[in-house]
């Protein structure tokens, strides 16, 4: 494929990096002997409890918790990354030799995935360095929004400016909202011509805001029965025939550009994201069968204009073709809150990833992966290519469906025997043909879903299918580049990180009990046994959540029946879990400040870790529960994303905490109230005791537990100023009675059982 790559004497595309470990590993390790020491201090003094039920239950959690981190310790064992060298690629590759791209981007709403960031993700990935003729973009709507495609359509006519524009004077930041909004423009350095032509784009770009703007407001948008609008007609966004339009069929100076809305049907289950990437795979693969596959979320733009030759650099080396099923850039962000006051921009993730790394590879996120499409198709790493490619076509259509132009282009990738791009019929000229594969009954009595393509079983379906790849024997490689190849936007409110994080947990705890169990994987499939304890971490954030409410509110049950759950101060027994406490608070802050980030940004990330553990985590937790029961079925919630700031002029409102009438905050509300029901019961008490005996009484009462007691209520600070707020700012007053409820319940039962 590539000249020399083979040569031993040739510097490397790309570079595994080994991270020095040996004091994180150590420290650890540390802290890992003293939760060991824990366990049998609570195994030794059981018997001798008067209070068995909270003793039993402390010694369940701390179980939890070590089990927890020696997963922790096995991910994090060894520690590397990826760096791969594009200019070398470009001193080696002719451009002949790169293989042609499908990219994939999916929107499912316009109002809730404004479409100027959809459209800026799409002019960004348009005017990547890459052959043009190779590249082919393919716009999953499943809205069936005529705002959408309209948008779309005006967002072509603007890309050939805006493509020989960024060529022309080598522009960084390819997406025009980011661009336009950059500091880094200086007017007065660059010469008249690039000033006239600036200000030229930046109208074209104000006049294609201004379209999509004026298409959002009319309610509903008129369409033209006489033009490219007339399938939008009196559409129906759940039940519709499959649409596929190509905007610009005939100008050679852009990459392909397909808009797809696949048909929808009351009667059919679409399979909500996992469904629309495999219809985008089968379109794609009768239109264009690119043999590598990009798929980016809505909001996820281009930040590196060479990020398909970084990716490159991973393809092309000898032995990735062989064991490599697909090349993931990690998730980053723009514009993220100061201080990340909800705790979601993945800040804290960053020494597992680089761990899962070094084991089979980084789980595949949804976002910003390249896919070989034949690993998508189900092969193996070791499969006899030969044998594959020979497939019979009474085979390829029990596997593949019912369509010859599909089972065609299979056979073409599976027998890596690709038509040249100059040998490809137009998409146009296709559509019939792709139309048909888009139908929504097409993929009954195949195999899509099921072992092809993205899976379904899960909302989280990325993580599903990148285990089923892994499980395979697949390997992955994540790099990071500089810049970062991809930036995207996160939930700027509360509620909705919340309802992000809770289909997480609801998705994660759905693959254990799916045959794709990493267990089950590991015993009869090719998944890695340590990678089965990464997935394993991830899986069980939902079952977490019982741990972290029961373990929350031991301190509150200790100080209200004037129990112990943690050793005295004056105890031996003390030193360990302070020890535990004192190492692990700070290791963590050294592996923050390892990575930059400032003290503040630690505490958020500390804390919302408890608070979305015991609110979002629970409650995608419950509601497998009731899906396992039969009492509810999974839903898919989209992520509100944001464009422009809905935050106040003064600046006063950015980061703050706003709530709706959702119940996911109830659990964190009751958790503020024991504990501050018994900070004041165990205040009252040192009240009524003379200044003399007060230290005594400090004692009975435990030190321990009203640390912790204090510490959940600052963990939950944001909670308690809700409480007293206004509007948004406010808890809704059906919520705190709930969690009032809860409360009343929690302190007698407490006494009764103490």
């Amino acid at each position: 494929m590539a000249k020399n790559t083979q040569d031993p004497t040739c510097l490397p595309l790309q570079e595994t990096i080994v991270h020095s470990n040996k004091t994180p590993r150590t420290i650890e390790l540390v802290i890992l002997a003293f939760l060991v020491s824990m366990l049998v201090y609570r195994g030794v003094l059981h018997k001798d409890q008067n209070h068995y039920i909270m003793w039993s239950l402390a010694l369940i959690c701390e179980s939890w918790f070590t089990f927890i981190w020696i997963l922790c310790v096995c991910i994090k064992w060894n520690q590397c990354s990826t760096k791969t060298y594009p200019d070398r690629l470009l001193k080696r590759v002719d451009e002949f030799e790169f293989p042609a791209v499908d990219v994939f981007a999916t929107t499912a709403d316009p109002i809730l995935e404004p479409c100027i960031l959809t459209m800026n993700t799409v002019l960004s990935l348009l005017a990547v360095d890459y052959p043009t003729d190779k590249l082919a973009l393919y716009l999953s709507d499943d809205a069936c929004s005529p705002v959408t495609f309209y948008s779309l359509v005006e967002t072509t006519k603007f890309a050939k400016l805006w493509l020989p524009f960024c060529k022309k004077y080598n522009i960084q930041v390819r997406a025009p909202f980011r661009y336009f909004t950059s500091k880094s423009i200086q007017l007065e350095d660059n010469p008249l011509e690039f000033q006239h032509e600036l200000k030229m784009i930046k109208n074209e770009y104000d006049n294609l805001c201004k379209k999509m703007e004026l298409a959002s407001d009319k309610k509903p948008f008129i369409c033209d029965r006489d033009s490219d609008f007339v399938d939008f007609c009196d559409v129906n966004r759940s039940d519709h025939p499959a649409i596929i339009k190509v905007p610009c069929p005939t100008n050679r100076d852009l990459p392909q550009l397909i808009y797809i809305s696949r048909e929808k049907n009351s009667k059919h289950h679409h399979h909500y994201k996992a469904g629309a990437m495999n219809v985008l795979t089968r379109v794609s693969g009768v239109m264009t069968n690119a043999p590598l596959m990009l798929n980016v979320d809505c909001d996820m733009y281009a930040n590196n204009p060479q990020v398909f030759f970084h990716a490159m650099c991973m393809v092309f080396d000898c032995k990735n073709d062989q064991d490599c099923g697909f090349y993931a850039f990690p998730q980053a962000f723009y514009d993220g809150l100061k201080d990340d006051p909800f705790g979601n921009q993945l800040d804290n993730y960053y020494y597992i990833d680089n761990g899962v790394a070094s084991l089979q590879g980084p789980f595949y996120g949804g976002s910003n992966c390249f896919h070989r499409r034949k690993v998508i198709y189900g092969l193996s790493p070791h499969d006899n290519m030969e044998t594959v490619g020979n497939i019979r076509s009474e085979d390829l259509h029990k596997v593949f469906g019912k369509s010859f132009e599909l089972r065609e282009s299979v056979a073409q990738i599976l027998s890596r025997s690709n038509q040249n791009v100059e040998d490809r019929k137009s998409p146009s000229s296709l559509i019939e043909a792709a139309t048909r594969v888009a139908s929504c009954s097409y993929e009954y009595c195949t195999h899509w879903g099921k072992k092809v393509g993205w899976l379904y079983g899960s909302v989280t379906e990325d993580i599903l299918t990148g285990i089923s790849i892994h499980g395979r024997g697949w390997k992955s490689i994540n790099c990071s580049t500089d810049p970062l190849a991809f930036l995207g936007c996160t939930p700027s409110t509360f509620p909705s990180s919340l309802a992000q994080q809770k289909r997480w947990a609801n998705g994660v705890l759905e693959i254990l009990f799916t045959d794709k169990n990493p267990l089950y994987l590991t015993i009869k499939g090719k998944l890695w046994f340590r990678q089965a304890l990464a997935y394993y971490w991830i899986c069980l954030w939902g079952p977490r959540s019982i741990v972290e409410i029961c373990y929350a509110s031991l301190p509150a049950y200790s100080i209200l029946t004037g129990s112990h759950f943690l050793p005295r101060i004056n105890e031996w027994a003390f030193i360990i879990h302070g020890g535990i406490f004192f190492i692990y608070n700070s290791y963590l802050l050294w592996e923050s400040k390892r990575q930059g980030l400032p003290l503040r940004k630690w505490w958020n990330l500390q804390r919302m870790g408890r608070v979305t553990a015991m609110t979002a985590w629970f409650f995608g937790f419950l509601t497998m529960m009731l899906k396992l029961v039969g009492l509810s079925k999974p839903v898919f919630e989209i992520t509100r994303k944001e464009y422009k700031s809905d935050y106040d002029n003064d600046g006063k409102s950015i980061g703050r905490f706003t709530y709706d009438k959702s119940p996911v905050i109830v659990p964190g509300v009751f958790i503020l109230f024991i504990n501050m029901t018994a900070l004041i019961n165990g205040v009252l008490k040192l009240l009524k005791v003379d200044y003399i005996e007060i230290w005594i009484e400090a004692l009975e009462l435990g030190l321990g537990e009203m640390f912790c007691s204090v510490l959940m209520l600052l963990c939950f600070w944001d909670f308690l100023k809700g409480l007293c707020g206004n509007g948004n700012y406010g808890i809704p007053t059906s919520t705190i009675w709930k969690s009032v409820v809860l409360a009343l319940l929690f302190v007698p039962l407490s006494r009764t059982f103490a």
